[in-house]
């Protein structure tokens, strides 16, 4: 990875015995019923950094924020919960301190021995955070001697324990920051080619920049889901029932332009899986794009649209995914979206493209296809992920960049 300093760097430079290291994780994991923590994803992929700090010595304190406390104390946002997971993953103890500054946090962090692990308090209990208010990255900086920012899925936010404190103390990416920056600059900042971009959703209206940035950088767009009835009703094809937003048939045929004028193949279905109502196991078949139906609406691309893809698969070096493909939450609807991946999944095994995935209901479907684990990288990063793919600047990773 160039241009940010990685842990890698921070140990040839400098010895971390006893030093106090404030780590920036993303804490803000799902709670079930029972009060604990019901998907640990985002801790496990922490976990590296924890380990590798607290080996050489360093007392590490970890800054994040959970859930949209609006700048008040409320216990039921507290990270106590969470703090207890990560203690059970690391099988070591993990301290607490119920303020991530002033006493509660000097005095836990002063307690830590070297190669200890302290959780402290959500940041979002003040309402500096969110403002990205220098006094309060002060107040964070006053108990750490080094910055670590180890929460890719929280740095398109300019926040005081993502932005302001990375200016404050020497700042470094941790590993699964710097895994991410890594996958993504294969992906779309010196990806081989042929690159084949997958944008898949409902709505083009959520999508126009990752859209408008895509069809300049990729060889190939492959558009499904809803968002390919807009682009097909903007074509002249007849949709049906389909979700459609016929008022944006405009700005499709200009994304269309504007690919056809930067030498971008858009790949739209040439047939789909169609039923009268979006419901489990609803009666459906297969037709033509040109054949859809009145009463009928698209639900999942068919065989044809998927040997399509799968001749742009075989020659990609490159596929960056966002989207399912169809309705993949109800069968049969997600035949086109597991068939699709799991496609992808075997050629990255085989070694021959490089595949990077990301963005809410696409890690759902994924694992739903049983592909995650075949792609080189699944981004769990949703917002900042999609802030990248559409070209914007991330804050929190601009504050890592070497001067």
């Amino acid at each position: 990875m160039t241009g940010h300093k990685t842990l890698d760097t921070l140990f040839a430079e400098t010895s971390l015995e006893g030093k106090r290291v404030l780590v920036r994780a993303d804490l803000n994991v799902p709670i079930g019923p029972d009060g604990k923590v019901s998907d640990a994803t985002r801790l496990e992929r922490l976990l590296p950094t924890l380990r590798d700090l607290a080996a050489k010595g360093a007392k590490v304190a970890i800054l994040s924020h959970f859930d949209r406390p609006k700048g008040e104390r409320r216990p039921e946002m507290s990270l106590k919960p969470v703090a207890d997971a990560l203690a059970e993953l690391a099988g070591i103890p993990v301290a607490f301190a119920d303020d991530c500054i002033g006493e509660a946090a000097a005095s836990a962090m002063n307690a830590l021995a070297n190669g200890g692990l302290l959780v402290l308090e959500n940041t979002r209990f003040h309402k500096g955070e969110e403002k990205n208010d220098k006094g309060f990255a002060e107040a964070l900086a006053a108990n750490g001697d080094i910055y670590v920012n180890d929460a890719f899925s929280t740095a398109h936010r300019a926040h005081s324990s993502t932005e302001a404190i990375a200016h404050l103390l020497p700042a470094y990416a941790g590993r699964a920051m710097e895994q991410e920056l890594d996958a993504l600059s294969k992906a779309l900042g010196e990806p081989e080619r042929p690159v084949v971009a997958i944008v898949g959703g409902a709505k083009i209206s959520t999508k126009l920049d990752l859209l408008g940035n895509l069809v300049a950088k990729v060889d190939a767009l492959v558009i499904g889901g809803g968002m390919a009835n807009t682009f097909l009703a903007a074509k002249g094809v007849k949709v049906g029932k389909s979700l459609c937003e016929h008022d944006l048939a405009d700005t499709a045929r200009e994304i269309m332009a504007k690919a056809e004028k930067a030498g971008c193949k858009i790949i739209l279905p040439d047939d789909a899986v169609v039923a009268a109502e979006f419901k489990a196991h609803a009666t459906s078949r297969t037709v033509a794009i040109n054949d859809v139906p009145d009463d009928q609406m698209i639900l999942d691309v068919g065989t044809s649209t998927l040997a399509t893809l799968a001749g742009h698969f075989e020659t990609a070096k490159t596929v960056v995914w966002n989207g399912p493909l169809g309705a993949f939450e109800v069968e049969p609807f997600n035949v086109g979206t597991d068939t699709a991946a799991r496609h992808v999944g075997m050629l990255t095994k085989m070694g021959s493209m490089v595949s990077v995935a990301g963005g809410g209901d696409t890690v759902a479907a994924l694992n739903g296809a049983g592909a995650a684990d075949d792609f080189s990288y699944v981004s769990t990063a949703g917002g900042a992920f999609l802030e990248w793919l559409e070209g914007k600047t991330l804050p929190g990773v601009a504050a890592l960049e070497q001067p």
